[in-house]
């Protein structure tokens, strides 16, 4: 199955060498097909460093191949929107890095504009796919910690140095870009909240760089999350029981667990199964799925992804943060 990557940053470059391992490991379900840049000596120097096969200088160009099977999106979030629509255009099969879009409205449109163009679209949030999150819901299962009542989570970077992340332009911020892994965390383990408090700090432009949010369950479990682009964090996630605590090594992709017991004690510690990269398992679920037909993946439902754009429009809205690119047409 042929992938084109659009776009040829920084992410497109993991992609690239995502599919070169998996390639080198055996797997040869996916093959790195294509890339296409805003410009072609861009899109060529890209090929010629990552191993892709074909360069284009424009998307349109590529999304033309009849070669090409599916597309990884990894523009800006700002441009996922009219990306989406323009594979689905082409009839080409869609994994698209979060933020998916930039509102839920468009999230929804998107998904409704694919499927009726016949192709499948996913969120890329590689945390839905890996085997770590059936690890933690296993472990929690299991009682080792009591009954789960809270949870932090947090994730920071310093990476105010990049465009993306602080014009409004580029739907830049810490919400977008890093608090939605804090959100999903939360998510995947206690499920949707009830309720929601969010607050942040701004740079001149009204983009937000540092984020604070409270999730609410009605029955009383209650995720105190921290999202930053100014600074580096540990990047924990620690969910709290009655009879004791999991602390997760690194929200973002995680590399083990350890549980405590309501002594503080150690009782149990698990590590990541050996990775790639950490994005193989969106790529190879994505590959199965439009093998299998599928027009969604069951590790990132499509009612998911809405439903995690719903949770940022209503968090912006606290914050008071807008982008130019709020309309559902832009």
């Amino acid at each position: 199955m042929n992938l084109g990557i659009l776009g040829a940053g920084r992410i497109a470059v993991t992609m690239a060498e995502t599919v070169r391992k998996l390639n080198e490991s055996g797997n040869h379900d996916v093959k790195l097909y294509a890339v296409a840049a805003r410009d072609l000596d861009r899109a060529q120097r890209f090929a010629a460093d990552n191993g892709v096969e074909k360069a284009y200088g424009s998307y349109e160009a590529m999304l033309a191949d009849p070669a090409l099977d599916f597309v990884y999106i990894a523009t800006p979030h700002s441009h996922h929107y009219q990306h989406i629509k323009l594979c689905a255009d082409h009839g080409k099969h869609i994994l698209c890095e979060k933020a998916f879009t930039v509102t839920a409205r468009q999230a929804d449109d998107a998904i409704r504009y694919a499927k009726n163009k016949g192709v499948l679209v996913t969120e890329a949030i590689w945390t839905r796919y890996q085997p770590m999150r059936q690890t933690i819901n296993e472990v929690l299962a299991s009682g080792v910690i009591g009954e789960p009542k809270m949870l932090t989570a947090n994730l920071c970077y310093a990476i105010t140095d990049k465009e993306r992340m602080v014009v409004p332009e580029l739907a830049g911020g810490a919400l977008l870009d890093v608090g939605i892994y804090a959100l999903n965390f939360a998510e995947m383990v206690f499920g949707h909240a009830d309720g929601l408090q969010g607050s942040c700090t701004k740079n001149e432009n009204g983009v937000d760089m540092t984020d604070s949010m409270t999730l609410t369950w009605n029955d009383g479990r209650v995720a105190v999350l921290n999202a930053a682009a100014t600074c580096v964090s540990d990047r924990f996630g620690i969910i709290y029981g009655t009879k004791g605590y999991m602390v997760v090594d690194n929200i973002n992709n995680p590399q083990g667990l350890k549980v405590y017991n309501d002594r503080y004690e150690l009782v149990q510690s698990m590590d990541c199964p050996a990775q790639l990269t950490g994005y193989e398992y969106e790529v190879l679920e994505t590959a199965r799925c439009i093998s299998e037909g599928l027009l969604e993946c069951p590790s990132m439902p499509h009612s998911e992804t809405i439903h995690m754009m719903e949770v940022m429009d209503a968090l912006r809205a606290q914050m008071a943060v807008r982008y130019p690119c709020e309309a559902v047409d832009c």
